[in-house]
């Protein structure tokens, strides 16, 4: 899917914007929150730190909205690039765990799945 963006291999030294960094920090906090809300018995802990990344995710996605130069994929900055979709990648991979952990499936794709019925009601 990310051909090239590895995790293991990404260069994430380029990756120093605030909002970049505020994705990568809750991300390194998944181990040690995990570990918090089993031993304290509070699996709603999960389902906050699920606010948390998609939150961060939510605001470094959108500097590109405003600044194409902030995008995710820059024409020519491959390396930048691999480390933007290697840290996507961590991103789903790390949603994809805890939604697991609280019992809930991710889906693969968002799509409109209402017959013509359904939308008119």
């Amino acid at each position: 899917m990310f051909e090239g963006a590895d995790v293991s291999t990404a260069n994430f030294s380029k990756l120093d914007r605030p909002e970049t960094l505020a994705v990568i920090k809750t991300l390194a906090a998944w181990p040690k929150m995990i570990e918090q809300a089993a031993c304290a018995r509070e699996p709603h802990r999960v389902a906050f730190y699920l606010q948390d990344i998609a939150a961060a995710f939510h605001s470094w996605w959108n500097m590109g909205r405003d600044d194409a130069t902030l995008r995710f994929l820059i024409e020519d900055d491959k390396e930048t690039s691999l480390a933007h979709l290697a840290l996507v990648r961590a991103v789903q991979v790390t949603i994809a765990s805890a939604l697991g952990v609280i019992g809930v499936g991710a889906l693969d794709e968002l799509r409109d799945n209402l017959s013509d019925d359904e939308e008119a009601a």
